[in-house]
């Protein structure tokens, strides 16, 4: 089977972030990836998986792979995305994230979280302070999503707040990570000084606005449009690959 590229950007928040728009509704997110030409999308609020299920079954309709995950905050306060192949696992990882996650949220402080159905319609909010951080290190958080069949991304790592070389100075060797995301911002200096982990870089979004959705995205050659194939991509394995 040939290879084939796909648009993808895999790190998109809903209104069920508090630090996201209220217009991050799940029929509005993949409307808008379509107008953008994205293949690919993957959902990653900040420390819960409760409107993936919602974007995927929008995703759905409108022919589009949508990659269920969250943004886990660890301890150290590192930012890592973590993405599952099947809804059992992504349930499994939330279940440990919410034993983990101290705290309530203040609306007024911090932002509503809203969770949506698939046609965009409010259902309920999360009383959990999601913009936390769980109380598991970085190295446990990592070797959770591994451990699930998942994929782990170090989230924006050329940003200071919340990225892992700018909370620790450094990435922990043998981390066990898959890839490397920055931001559209990043320098051809900071690539070149990335290069020296040996893992691939790849670029999104971050999106919390509806039309910042597909303003960053990284091109994955697959030979279908499977989770499976995006884990091969970021191994490079026989022609796969990832480009910015």
């Amino acid at each position: 089977m040939l290879l084939k590229e796909f648009k993808a950007d895999l790190h998109i928040h809903t209104c069920l972030s508090p630090c996201a728009d209220a217009q991050m509704l799940p029929d509005r997110i993949v409307q808008q990836a379509r107008l953008k030409s994205l293949d690919i999308i993957g959902i990653c609020d900040h420390n819960s998986t409760e409107n993936v299920l919602a974007v995927k079954a929008a995703g759905k309709k409108a022919g589009l792979l949508v990659l269920g995950g969250m943004e886990i905050s660890s301890q150290e306060e590192v930012h890592i995305m973590g993405f599952f192949s099947d809804d059992q696992s992504l349930r499994l990882m939330q279940e440990v994230v919410y034993k983990n996650l101290p705290g309530e949220n203040k609306e007024t402080v911090f932002g509503e979280q809203l969770v949506a159905d698939e046609h965009g319609k409010i259902i309920g909010t999360n009383s959990r302070l999601l913009i936390g951080s769980v109380n598991l290190g970085l190295e446990r958080v990592v070797a959770l999503i591994k451990s699930l069949g998942g994929i782990a991304i170090a989230s924006h790592i050329n940003r200071q707040t919340f990225g892992i070389i700018g909370q620790m100075g450094f990435i922990p060797p043998g981390l066990g990570l898959d890839a490397l995301e920055v931001t559209a911002e990043y320098s051809l200096s900071e690539i070149a000084e990335y290069e020296k982990y040996n893992l691939p870089l790849v670029k999104f979004s971050d999106a919390h606005f509806l039309q910042d959705i597909g303003s960053a995205s990284t091109v994955f050659s697959l030979k279908a449009l499977e989770f499976s194939e995006i884990n091969l991509a970021l191994g490079s394995v026989e022609g796969r690959k990832v480009k910015i």
